[in-house]
């Protein structure tokens, strides 16, 4: 579904009078049912994992909460790297997991138990999955630094090739005959001048700098831009010229002058075109691998999230049923409307009802500053898009 939003939810098995995991189920799709032409649901199952103190999982809490923003920024880089690589268009056919789309993936997820076992704890699953996701970040960048300096080389190689004189290599242009012969004193100098500014230069170069040969001023080409002249200056001015002549609006020319150099030019284009296409397969099958490491140890992640927060929020024994709902993102506030209208409760007088019916928020200025800007749920829930 192009352009979904996910809402993944966890509720006490009590939900239902039997306090059944599968009635809970049942229950919570039909709280929503009046929506789910706009939506699916589908189970969410989370396997059990080592609770240690009360404390340490109010830290995990926050420790996964930083995680799965660290995680949703790499898998954003990612996606990044995949428009950079083979464009906006064709990036999304190489967002996939396990060579499934994303909804696929999770409408079928199941804990990954040999990556990540749940025999584990919590903490170690949580450096497992920070250690992955740096490892795999930082094998992405280096190999997209990798590519975009290749891709800035080929620029500067086809620039040569196809600009105008002030850029292109001059390689294939010039002759031995354009320059003075091998002198201890006299020097070719190069200059691309600006076609409307060709009456400046044949009136001026004599005098840009002293001891500029007169009348040594040769036309080699012209384009639609410019026209590359040649002339004569002794060397010891040389520098002052090419500064006088860069004033002037003109463009000098480095050039020495060397027999094959244009079949240099030409292997160093094909070798560097030959490395940017190998560059650029070994930058998409990373980044598609990349993207579906990332975006699985993302959802991994967001698991282990329901589950600590599940257990600060209903306790002991764990009984409840997680889910995750797709939808598209504007019928998302309807959907929690609906699931507020149905489980408020869960949140006590603190999420009581005034005579009006509206959610009355009785948690006060203490409760305000323990949540911070996060918008409060009476039971455990995450939205996310589908990156």
């Amino acid at each position: 579904m192009s352009g979904s939003k996910y809402l993944l939810l966890a509720l006490p098995s009590s939900v239902a009078r039997s306090n059944d995991p599968e009635d809970a189920f049942t229950a919570l799709t039909g709280a929503i049912s009046s929506s789910l032409n706009n939506a699916s649901i589908y189970r969410f199952p989370i396997p059990g994992f080592k609770i240690g103190t009360l404390d340490a999982l109010v830290l995990q809490a926050d420790e996964l909460e930083k995680l799965d923003a660290n995680v949703e920024g790499a898998v954003a880089k990612v996606v990044d790297v995949l428009r950079s690589t083979v464009g906006e268009g064709n990036a999304q056919g190489h967002k996939t997991v396990n060579d499934k789309p994303v909804g696929d993936y999770l409408q079928g997820f199941s804990w990954n138990k040999i990556k990540y076992r749940s025999d584990k704890s919590i903490a170690q699953l949580l450096d497992s999955l920070q250690k992955e996701v740096i490892s795999l970040d930082n094998d992405i960048k280096t190999k997209y630094s990798a590519y975009q300096q290749v891709k800035s080389n080929l620029v500067s190689v086809q620039r040569k090739q196809t600009g105008n004189l002030s850029t292109k290599s001059l390689a294939p242009i010039l002759k031995q005959s354009d320059f003075v012969p091998p002198s201890e004193y006299l020097q070719t100098q190069l200059i691309a001048v600006p076609k409307q500014l060709e009456r400046d230069w044949l009136k001026s170069y004599e005098t840009l700098s002293p001891m500029v040969v007169p009348r040594s001023s040769r036309e080699i080409q012209r384009d639609s831009e410019y026209i590359l002249y040649s002339c004569v200056v002794f060397k010891k001015h040389n520098v002052e010229f090419a500064n006088k002549a860069r004033a002037a609006k003109f463009t000098p020319r480095e050039f020495t002058w060397s027999e094959g150099a244009a079949e240099e030019d030409e292997r160093e284009a094909r070798d560097v075109e030959a490395h940017e296409r190998r560059l650029s397969g070994e930058t998409l099958r990373l980044a598609r691998t990349g993207y579906s490491d990332l975006f699985q140890a993302w959802v991994h992640v967001k698991a282990l999230r329901v589950f600590v927060e599940s257990v600060l929020r209903y306790g002991l024994p764990l009984e409840f049923v997680s889910a995750i709902i797709q939808t598209k993102a504007k019928h998302a506030k309807k959907i929690k409307a609906q699931l507020d209208s149905a489980y408020n409760y869960l949140g006590g007088n603190a999420f009581g009802r005034d005579k009006n019916g509206n959610i009355k928020d009785d948690v006060g200025d203490l409760g305000a500053a323990m949540l911070g800007d996060t918008e409060y749920s009476a039971y455990c829930y995450f939205e996310f898009d589908a990156i």
